[in-house]
């Protein structure tokens, strides 16, 4: 396992430098400037200036090896101050972002705790929806339930989270006035009553990102469950006499649960993906909303980074669920 995770984080190094050079480029191809909101009355000599002190004058792989650097080297020690309320790296050249001029990873790491509260949380409690609900339906092919479920998952499917979110906004926070219409991003927990406000302007973010993870995995969990269920090694167990949960719990669950691991480590930046049209729909002032406002200025560098840093995720977690692969099945071996 340690031979196979070191050559998979291996491998992983120029995968990751092709995907940053082809987001780089790709991004770099959009209209936009970093003098795009200064006036046209600066003299050129001035313009030409800033253009050169911020790197933008040199030629485009020279930028992007200039970005790699900054995103591996710099900002993860600039992070390290930040949180810990130092500035050790003021005067280290960083991703700067053109429309408020601050380091890129600032802003993410203002708007980081935003999003990983909301998605988090959706994301374990679309798990737990998920699960029980697949497991039954496979158990119980064809019923009542099972129906339920297969219109669930394709509702889930089908229905955009957008459509869901202004809908559960017009139902439950202006008509019944249940929730709050404003999500707000400064509130901290402090006691029980900011606890009880922090409830409920997550509710129904947190709802409709749990709807749709959960329609998704639990029709992988009904599918895997229900093929294990017609295996040969089912049917003998059956045949010695063990009972239902027996079976289930030491047979069928245990293999079943390998393909689902795929879904839910892969689905984890899915659901980062999902989260920029809800932030904007419940404006929360998270990464999604950030990205979205650097597409809308034309921001490219933060544009850049925020990208680049969904796609490590994606990296991250596939190699999460290769791993979990050996450990749920100890018939698979790496080395």
């Amino acid at each position: 396992m340690l031979t196979y995770t070191l050559r998979r984080l291996l491998t992983a190094i120029p995968t990751l430098l092709l995907i940053s050079l082809v987001i780089f480029l790709l991004v770099d191809l959009a209209p936009g400037s970093p003098l795009s909101e200064i006036p046209l009355t600066v003299p050129p000599e001035v313009r030409q200036k800033m253009m050169a002190a911020m790197g933008a004058d040199q030629p485009v792989m020279v930028r992007y090896v200039l970005w790699l650097k900054q995103f591996f080297w710099i900002e993860p020690q600039y992070l390290i101050d930040y949180w810990f309320g130092t500035d050790f790296a003021q005067g280290a050249q960083r991703i700067i972002s053109w429309q408020s001029k601050a380091p890129a990873f600032q802003i993410i790491g203002e708007r980081l705790p935003q999003t990983l509260t909301v998605v988090g949380t959706a994301y374990f409690i679309g798990i737990l929806i998920a699960l029980p609900i697949g497991i039954y339906s496979a158990f119980r092919q064809y019923s009542w339930f099972d129906q339920a479920g297969t219109f669930f998952a394709m509702a889930g499917f089908s229905v955009p989270t957008f459509f869901t979110g202004n809908v559960l906004i017009m139902i439950f926070a202006v008509k019944l006035g249940w929730f709050p219409t404003i999500y707000d991003t400064q509130l901290r927990v402090t006691d029980w009553a900011s606890f009880y406000k922090m409830i409920m302007q997550m509710a129904l973010p947190v709802t409709v990102l749990a709807l749709f993870n959960a329609a998704e995995i639990s029709r992988y969990t009904r599918s895997s469950v229900l093929e294990n269920l017609n295996q040969d090694y089912v049917r003998t167990a059956r045949a010695k006499g063990m009972g239902e949960a027996t079976v289930l719990l030491k047979h069928v669950l245990r293999n079943s649960l390998i393909p689902v691991v795929t879904v839910i480590a892969l689905g984890m930046p899915t659901v980062f993906g999902g989260a920029i049209v809800t932030e904007n729909i419940f404006k929360i002032n998270g990464i999604g909303a950030a990205l979205i406002g650097a597409i809308h200025v034309s921001d490219l560098p933060l544009i850049q980074t925020i990208t680049f840093i969904f796609a490590v995720l994606i990296v991250l977690f596939n190699l999460i669920a290769d791993i979990l692969y050996g450990i749920l099945d100890p018939r698979i071996r790496y080395d």
